[in-house]
């Protein structure tokens, strides 16, 4: 563990936080921890994207910084190929067949593993029930505010 001269924990690659963040694009708030419980998450596990990572080594505990994100530098680039038509009957097989889809919702997926999950978003509804989902992160492709407190640093 790194300390600074004031002898606090300083993040470091495979720190494990506690820390409230905030990430913003031009539309507003995606994600914002501030006014609930504070996150906990392992450096080096994707938890974050590489950029934000990169920007929060070296930070003692108890730091509050903002950090602005180039378009594309925390998320990527929006790729065409991550919007793709699933068919009604995959839909129907996978959650509830009464469903009704509408623009901007954002649904959740299973992964092939049935480990874990990944969200797309609404795009267009045809009338034989496919639907279009944009799986690309909600802010790829866009600038990014990155606000973080560093609460604990193990």
């Amino acid at each position: 563990m790194t300390t600074t001269a004031a002898s606090l924990p300083a993040v470091q690659p495979g720190s494990f936080l506690t820390l409230h963040y905030r990430l913003a694009g031009p539309a507003g708030d995606v994600i914002n921890t501030f006014e609930d419980k504070p996150a906990t998450l392992s450096l080096g596990t994707g938890e974050l994207s590489p950029a934000m990572e990169q920007r929060l080594l070296g930070l003692p505990e108890g730091t509050h910084a903002t950090f602005e994100l180039a378009a594309g530098e925390a998320f990527g680039e929006r790729n065409a190929d991550m919007q793709q038509w699933v068919a009604r009957k995959l839909l129907t097989e996978l959650g509830d067949p009464d469903e009704k889809y509408n623009v901007g919702d954002v649904v959740q997926f299973p992964t092939p593993d049935g480990q874990g999950s990944y969200a797309g978003a609404v795009m267009q509804v045809r009338d034989d029930g496919a639907v279009l989902f944009d799986f690309n992160h909600p802010l790829a492709g866009q600038p990014v505010t990155f606000e973080v407190q560093i609460i604990g640093v193990l």
